[in-house]
């Protein structure tokens, strides 16, 4: 455990939930946790007891990729943890495939509406469908990500080929969404179980993410916004190759900071903890000094590529070097749309950022 993490209280520190089965975590509230084909190797999602137009049940929250392991261990959870009960609503936090990627069949098996933000409904919709010559569905990668990642000094062939030949990745793990769904908007109180949970949207993660937090069970579903071990992936991708998402990251971190000291935070990723307002001003201070970090390094022009050791001290898989890029330029464009960098492109072709 490291430093920051042991300012951090972990209820259940010793506690995993067995694939299957569920683990209270508060009244109405279980949580279930499936595994990802990544090195981030699993995703926590969450059953809310629930009773809609006067049938009991359940709301699911988040979905898993949409692999067979995946749907088999669904098939547990229904048998061992809905207490017989159907499941009533799906609620999606955003659009990311193991968030929405059984959506669509968690959806279509229990006659259950789909709950999101408009945005990542929408983008999830579009990357749903495979990509033909170039096109913007399939997701952020084939022809399209090389192209933008090599004007950012990406220029080994065998990544380039292996990101080529993704184009497809983001349908392999949601084949399909709902036609139809409910659209959830910052501020909105959804009734689930009696309980008002309130929407927190958030942006720089996902276009348009959606927290839930429960002001009676003091309990916040954070989804990916925020992560008791890692930090949360900030990246530019080539379908919005000059956009600025780390400064709309933190000031949405703004949106928490009138929950209880004492909140429950129910994470995507690691275990559920205590210590959200501590959590939040880790993530600043880590930024801050990332921002540092890559400042220093442009002393000379410097490429996205150029950048990664400077942030990055482990060795990346293709997976974790494709957000490992997106993060670095992240942290270029605040620094270059704050006025710290200038920007050129060399005859190269490359773009590169140098101190002003």
């Amino acid at each position: 455990m490291n430093p920051n993490e042991q300012k951090l209280t972990y209820p259940w520190a010793d506690v995993l939930p067995e694939p299957g089965h569920a683990h209270v975590v508060a009244d109405g509230v279980r949580w279930i946790r499936m595994p990802l084909p990544f090195a981030l190797d699993h995703i926590n999602l969450w059953l809310l007891r629930d009773q809609i137009d006067g049938r009991e049940g359940w709301t699911v929250v988040d979905c898993g990729v949409s692999r067979d392991d995946v749907k088999a261990l669904w098939e547990d959870v229904f048998v061992n943890a809905l207490d017989g009960l159907p499941v009533l609503r799906v609620i999606v936090t955003h659009m990311h495939p193991d968030h929405v990627g059984l959506a669509y069949w968690l959806c279509e098996k229990w006659n259950a509406p789909l709950w999101m933000t408009m945005t990542d409904y929408a983008v999830a919709r579009l990357w749903s469908r495979p990509a033909v010559n170039g096109s913007a569905a399939g997701g952020p990668n084939g022809q399209s990500a090389v192209e933008h990642f090599t004007r950012h000094g990406l220029n080994n062939p065998e990544a380039q080929e292996k990101i080529r030949q993704r184009s497809n990745y983001y349908p392999s793990l949601v084949p399909d969404v709902p036609a139809r769904f409910n659209r959830m908007m910052q501020g909105d109180r959804i009734l689930i179980g009696g309980r008002y949970w309130r929407v927190i949207v958030g942006y720089g993660h996902a276009p348009e993410h959606a927290s839930l937090y429960c002001d009676t069970l003091q309990v916040l579903i954070s989804g990916d916004m925020v992560l008791p071990r890692i930090s949360t992936n900030i990246s530019v991708f080539d379908f919005e190759p000059e956009s600025n998402p780390l400064p709309l990251y933190l000031n949405s971190l703004r949106g928490y900071d009138e929950l209880a000291e004492d909140t429950l935070v129910l994470p995507s990723h690691g275990r559920p903890f205590k210590g959200l307002h501590e959590r939040i001003a880790q993530q600043h201070q880590h930024h801050a000094e990332r921002l540092a970090e890559v400042l220093d390094a442009c002393t000379d022009p410097k490429s996205t590529t150029d950048i990664l050791p400077v942030m990055f001290k482990r060795q990346l898989d293709l997976h974790q070097l494709t957000f490992a890029m997106g993060e670095a330029l992240a942290h270029l464009h605040a620094l270059f749309f704050d006025g710290l960098l200038e920007r050129s492109v060399g005859t190269d072709g490359v773009i590169r950022f140098k101190r002003k």
